[in-house]
């Protein structure tokens, strides 16, 4: 347990000025800290950093912040509390408990919000787990075209465009954004699920996909050259037409396919990553 009377309540900040630690003063009211840290997490939209919180309270040992978040989150447990305490993309924040699904559905009716769809989800963990990669990269790996799949990720914030491949044409290269870890509940991608043990390859080895000097030497970063954020999303990128194209058809490729239509041997399985959709309480 932290000992907040010895602790040294002088920080600093990115230049090295020292920080005053008006915030030290609710600790020393005596303001049981895990309350503070509890309240900090819930108002905060965003995960909260350890260095950033240490910052806010005036607390220079990041250490002594860590070892809270590690209390708050044991006491947290508690069966009758109804949140829990997540590491994500780098920080902590406070989210409902997964066994809450069905009450919460019910409330903010859940089910009404758009959901991806499953050659959607393909698509979202083909890049994942192959990125930095381009849309006929993809169309490689899936057999059907992405375009709707990608206009559909980056409209969600869940890909980007990080850059073009130093290839003839300059085609557009995709990867993950954080919008994606906080979405999957991720710290990093080192934390993705193994696709090892799905029957077959998910994806080509980024090896044969990417050398290493193609992957690091061969991609430009991206630039859009005077376009609106829209065009450089859409218009710019191989395989996917304008959004006010009227060839675009609302609705999946793959949905427009006749029932059993969709491929046997050359369907890409989905990794475990690809089973959860966007409305993380699941269907009706």
């Amino acid at each position: 347990m932290v000992d907040w009377e010895n602790v040294e309540n002088e920080a600093v900040d990115s230049e090295g000025e020292s920080i005053t630690p008006e915030a030290s003063n609710v600790l020393d009211g005596g303001v049981e800290v895990l309350a503070i840290l509890e309240a900090m997490l819930f108002a905060s939209p965003e995960p909260l950093g350890v260095d950033e919180i240490a910052a806010a309270l005036g607390v220079a040992e990041a250490g002594v912040i860590e070892e809270s978040l590690d209390r708050l989150g044991r006491a947290l447990r508690a069966p009758e509390r109804g949140l829990s305490l997540e590491k994500v993309a780098g920080g902590y924040r406070l989210v409902t408990r997964p066994e809450l699904a069905a009450p919460l559905r019910a409330l903010f009716r859940f089910r009404n919000q758009r959901r991806l769809t499953p050659a959607t989800l393909d698509v979202l963990a083909i890049v994942a787990y192959a990125q930095p990669i381009t849309a006929p990269e993809i169309q490689e790996i899936r057999g059907a075209d992405p375009a709707y799949a990608l206009k559909a990720l980056l409209e969600r914030k869940l890909i980007r465009i990080v850059g073009r491949k130093r290839v003839v044409g300059r085609p557009i290269l995709y990867g993950t954004t954080r919008e994606f870890l906080l979405h999957f509940g991720l710290d990093s991608l080192e934390d993705l699920p193994s696709v090892e043990g799905y029957g077959t390859q998910v994806v080509p080895a980024q090896g044969r996909l990417f050398p290493v000097t193609e992957r690091q030497d061969d991609v430009v970063p991206y630039e859009d050259d005077g376009e609106d954020e829209a065009d450089a999303r859409t218009s710019d990128a191989p395989g996917i037409a304008p959004v006010d194209d009227p060839s675009i058809d609302d609705r999946d490729p793959e949905d427009r396919r006749d029932a059993g239509a969709r491929r046997g041997d050359d369907a890409m399985p989905k990794p475990e990553l690809a089973a959860r959709a966007m409305d993380p309480a699941g269907d009706e």
